[in-house]
């Protein structure tokens, strides 16, 4: 990584309030905010409309060179387009949920997505949130931080975010699926979801958004004399 640019790696569990404080924060500092995991919830739906076998190599190998993502910002809010269609809304969807962790198992995958998480920090200070960018995309990050929240409260915000966006679905539903999620990206044996040595651990459980950001912040201006 050239280190003239910043980098700020924020990992975690699903539904802990990664991408809400990831993209607070590169808001604040004026940063490019990266969601390394719409990028895989991109690839998800263009398996699942293109009927790709994603147990067979070469078709995945085969799909990945026709899949260009690019990330849209504008107002401090991200766009992501598929092919050039924006993909937004479509890659929350349950149906892109429920299988995402499972092709993110995939090395292929993995090596194409971090190629292009590493080439979109090139020239630019980031804030990119996932699930290996401490340990396998920027291990020598500037900051790194290591998010977790008890599994009923994650279940809550996620909940409430998929009946914002007007899906039909049981607080069970929700809980079965962060469980597999977990276990899936826990497990995998493609950089799976770990703490780094060096990350510093944020349980989310009891906090609300603006103290999320509050720790972060501070984490991030003793690490880099950055401050909003």
């Amino acid at each position: 990584m050239d280190k003239q640019n910043i980098v700020i790696a924020i990992d975690g569990y699903s539904s802990c309030g990664k991408s809400t404080v990831a993209k607070a924060l590169a808001k604040c500092l004026n940063y490019v905010y990266i969601d390394s995991g719409a990028m895989y919830r991109a690839v998800t739906l263009y398996f699942i409309q293109n009927d790709v076998n994603y147990t067979q190599t070469d078709q995945v190998e085969q799909a990945l060179e026709n899949i260009h993502i690019e990330i849209i910002s504008e107002d401090g809010t991200n766009n992501y387009l598929l092919n050039g269609k924006d993909v937004t809304a479509e890659i929350r969807e349950m149906k892109v949920s429920e299988l995402v962790s499972e092709i993110s198992t995939i090395r292929a995958v993995r090596e194409s997505m971090v190629s292009q998480q590493r080439r979109m920090s090139a020239d630019k200070n980031i804030v990119m949130d996932g699930r290996d960018i401490g340990t396998a995309v920027f291990p020598d990050a500037d900051v790194k931080i290591f998010m977790t929240a008890d599994l009923n409260v994650r279940a809550e915000r996620r909940l409430k975010e998929l009946q914002n966006a007007g899906a039909v679905i049981s607080i069970e539903e929700v809980i079965k699926n962060l469980t597999h999620r977990d276990h899936q990206d826990t497990t995998r044996q493609e950089s799976p979801l770990t703490k780094a040595k060096d990350a510093i651990m944020l349980d989310t459980s009891s906090m609300n958004e603006q103290e999320q950001l509050d720790f972060v912040v501070n984490e991030t201006k003793k690490a880099t004399k950055s401050s909003c």
